[in-house]
């Protein structure tokens, strides 16, 4: 049962692992194809944030996102695959960030195209942040083994 889970953590982590690896040959100097589709949708973002909020986004380059995204599937991928819940807290984490963010279908019309293929893109990420939190209520609810004392010898 423990290479089931095992694979299932593998089969699970390379959705993640496969798109990091593909920005990241991708990246050059200024973030590549990344940065150029995600410049339009955090300008977006951080103006309906700000409208909505009243706070002011900082200016941030893009390219620095887009590494830190890199960063933060790759390294909680693997240690995902090893069953760590930081690696499920590091994915979850960029689930988050990213999803609003990549998956603005709220910015279109409904009968537009856009809004149904970036509303199942969504959908699918939402699915994906649902099972790691899955997977990690699953982690802390299980007890944790504790060693056994070995048994003392009764003198007589």
């Amino acid at each position: 049962m423990a290479f089931v889970s095992f694979l299932g953590r593998v089969l699970f982590a390379s959705v993640f692992i496969l798109s990091a690896w593909q920005e990241f040959n991708e990246f050059g100097v200024d973030g590549g194809p990344a940065a150029e589709s995600l410049t339009p949708k955090f300008n977006v973002f951080s103006k309906h944030l700000s409208v909505q909020t009243g706070l002011q986004v900082p200016d941030i380059e893009i390219k620095f996102l887009v590494v830190a995204a890199i960063a933060m599937k790759g390294l909680g991928s693997l240690l995902f695959i090893f069953g760590s819940s930081l690696g499920a807290f590091l994915l979850l984490l960029h689930q988050a960030i990213a999803t609003p963010i990549l998956y603005d279908f709220y910015n279109y019309d409904v009968d537009k195209k856009e809004y149904a293929q970036l509303f199942v893109k969504f959908s699918q990420s939402l699915s994906l942040l649902g099972a790691l939190l899955f997977f990690i209520g699953m982690k802390n609810s299980m007890p944790r083994r504790l060693k056994k004392k070995a048994p003392k010898t009764k003198t007589g």
